[in-house]
Formats: structure tokens, sequence, C-alpha cells
């Protein structure tokens, strides 16, 4: 479900596109207008796909930027969709609203009208593959292995839709900041489809290394070492990464655990929660190539106001980033960090290796509490437990989306200046 901010971003997009629409009623309004919604949609959501450095911090990170990617894809499809409805009532628009001659579409001859001709047939057919694809993205039926295949012939669609919106504009809008801005976001769309095509998505930002290590600490988690050499261009405590050891299966996002040491050595915690990372036991070894992207997000756990209660959260394997920042901070014990409450909730502390790794860490760390909370004991963790004692509290979340929901619910009518942040790795 979309957040507040994620909304906010949405309402400001669309109010841009309204903001320089020529408003009237007929037919060709409402065509044009859903049309111009549809593809300037789409245009944000190529421009997204490419991770564009530059927009990961106003968004707040890779995360935050991958989730407004979904929903302007989304928003992309129910404007081509509206559209299509739109010229198949034809007839009913006309008889209520009227015609409007200065909104049709260019006349052209030679090669251009046949152009227009090609494009103008092929809308239909874009719009059904357009929608087929997000369906099958939404429902998630279709493993990753092969959707992210499917997901590559995202930009040829793109690109002939684009086609078909400019040959198909009205011959004003050149003139007007409706065109100037439609023209700008089919630019930047088409630029980042050819991207993709090329497979240059992220490859400034993409590292070759080996596995040096890979053990099972628990039932259902791998520790990783990689060993990324001197060329890796170090890291933050938070951080995540897009990690590949299987070409055909692409790359996933993976939690840095470890602090950077600036020697190249970056660790993972990967939970088995799928078909792919069920398989990687048995099939990482030593010596095993990886390339790694990033480093990605701005889950900063010691970032926080001054004068504000700190408190971490965590839930199973989302403690890996709380890992790295702790080992950060005994890797820096000359810096003066604000006293932190780190809760850890775990289906079974006595099962769980990250018990007694983090009161290996915690009791070198004077200005850290820790709690566990152990589900099979029935310590569930809610509002009350985080202990609130100040007016002012900054909360870094990282685990399942049920217990942060559980715990913004039990938090929402607090009187207190709360600020929750969290993760989402939702990339798909």
């Amino acid at each position: 479900m979309p957040n507040r901010n994620l909304i906010l971003s949405l309402i400001a997009l669309l109010a841009v596109q309204l903001g320089v629409w020529q408003w009237s009623l007929s037919y060709e309004h409402f065509l044009t207008l859903s049309g111009f919604l549809a593809i300037n949609f789409m245009s944000i959501t190529m421009l997204l796909a490419i991770r564009p450095k530059w927009l990961e911090l106003p968004l707040g990170g890779l995360d935050k930027q991958y989730h407004l990617h979904k929903w302007t894809g989304i928003l992309g499809a129910i404007f081509a969709l509206a559209h299509w409805l739109v010229e198949m009532g034809d007839d009913a628009f006309k008889a209520l609203f009227g015609k409007d001659r200065s909104l049709r579409e260019a006349d052209f001859s030679g090669l251009l009208d046949n152009l227009q001709g090609m494009f103008e047939d092929w809308g239909e057919p874009g719009l059904y593959l357009l929608l087929g694809l997000v369906v099958i993205t939404l429902i998630r039926w279709v493993p990753y292995r092969f959707w992210r295949y499917l997901h590559r012939v995202m930009p040829l669609i793109y690109l002939s839709l684009a086609a078909h919106s400019l040959l198909l504009a009205p011959l004003s809008w050149w003139q007007q900041p409706t065109g100037w801005l439609m023209a700008l976001l089919i630019g930047a769309g088409s630029i980042a489809s050819l991207q993709s095509l090329a497979g240059l998505i992220g490859k400034s930002h993409r590292w070759k290394g080996v596995v040096k290590s890979a053990r099972q600490i628990s039932e259902t988690t791998l520790e990783v070492v990689c060993d990324m050499g001197r060329n890796w261009p170090g890291h933050r405590a938070g951080q995540f990464a897009l990690v590949t050891f299987d070409r055909a299966e692409g790359a996933h996002p993976f939690t840095l655990t470890t602090a950077d040491r600036q020697n190249g050595q970056l660790g993972f915690h990967i939970k088995a929660l799928g078909d792919y990372t069920r398989t990687l036991p048995r099939r990482l070894h030593a010596g095993h190539a990886v390339t790694i992207e990033g480093p990605y997000g701005c889950f900063n756990p010691e970032k926080n106001r001054s004068s504000a209660q700190q408190i971490w959260v965590a839930g199973g394997v989302g403690i890996t980033p709380f890992l790295a920042a702790l080992e950060n901070r005994l890797a820096n014990t000359d810096t003066q960090y604000q006293p932190v409450t780190v809760h850890y909730c775990t289906q079974s502390a006595i099962d769980d290796p990250n018990v007694e790794h983090l009161h290996v860490l915690v009791n070198q760390l004077p200005d850290v509490s820790l709690q566990i909370h152990d589900s099979r004991q029935g310590q569930r963790l809610t509002a009350d437990g985080l202990q609130i004692q100040s007016a002012k509290v900054d909360i870094w979340f990282c685990g399942p989306q049920g217990l942060a929901a559980a715990l913004r619910s039990g938090l929402s009518d607090s009187a207190v200046s709360l600020r929750f942040h969290q993760e989402r790795f939702e990339f798909r």
C-alpha cells in the first residue's frame, strides 16, 4: 500500500502535469488529456527504472525510488486504459461534450503520414501488452528469474507508445507548455529506455569480486562474505547492494551486515525466503564469482535529531543494518554517538546466532542497551514495549511489514514528536 510520502509525490507529479494543461470540455479534450497523463507517467516510470543517483537522496533511498516507480507505472497503465475507453466511447462523448477540432491529431503527408498510421494502429495492441505486463508484475505468479526477462520488453513497448503520442499529438501543443513538458518527459524516458535495452543501468556502480566464505548460521539464514578487492568505493552502515551470484537469476537486494573496513570485505545475511535463496547454501562456495552493484540506500540509523530518544527495532534478518551500525561504532570509538536502545525480535533466541553476536557487540558499547523479544516465549514487541521516555523519538525499523504496521498503529495516538524510518525492499 502507498504511504503518505508516496501519495504526496504522486499528487505533486499529477499537479505539475495538470498545471500546464489547457482546460476545456470536448471529446478530444478527454482523449488527449488521458493520453497526455498516460505517456507522462510512463516516461517518469522509465526514468526511475534506471536508478538515477541524483534522485536517491530527495526521494529517501533507492527503495522509495522503486516504490514510486511501481506506482507511476500503475497510474500510466490506468490512464492508458482510460484513453482507450474514451476512444471506444467516442460517440457518447461527442454527444455529451461536442468536438474540438483544435485538438485533433496533426495531418501529415508522405513518410510521416505512413508512420502516423502505423503507430496509431499500434496503440491498442501496445495497451494490451502494457496491461498484461503490469498485471503479471502485480500478481507475482511468474518466478522472478522469468519475470525479469518479460520486464525487459517494457522499454520497447514504451518507445512505440511514445512514438504514438508524438505523432498523434495536436500540432498546437508544440507551442504550449503542454507539449514542452510532454516532449521533455518523452525525451528522458526514451534515453532511459535505450540505456535499459543496452544493459547500461547501474553499470557504473557494478563491481566484480569473489565469495570468500558462505556458511549456514541458522536453518534459514546464510552468511556470505564477499571479497571485492580495493576497487570497492566504500559504504555506510545501513546501506544495501544488488547482488548477482547467477547471471540467469539476476540481481537481488541484500543489506550489508558489516561496517566499511576499507578492505573490500562485504558481509550479507541471506534468509531463505524463496526458491532462489533456498538453493544458495548448496550453490555458493569460496571462489564463486559475484557482481555487486551499489551501495544504495539512505537508511542511516546514526542520522538522528539531537536530544531525541533513539530506538532501533529489528525483526529476524532485519537486524543486518544494525549489526553494521554497531560494528561501525566499535570501529570509530573516538566518535561521539547518541545512546540507543536496540529491540531485536526473534522466533527463538536459543537458536538464533544473532543474539550471541549482538550481546558481544553491545557489551563493548556502554551507550547501547539491548532488548531481546523471543516469540516462542510469548515476548511480542508492542508500542508500549518501546518504553518511550522523551518528547522526541526517532525509530529506525527493519523487519516484517506486519510488525511495522502494528507499531505504527500503536504509536498513532502518541503525543510525542515521532519519526519512523523504514526501508521497503519491494523491487517488483
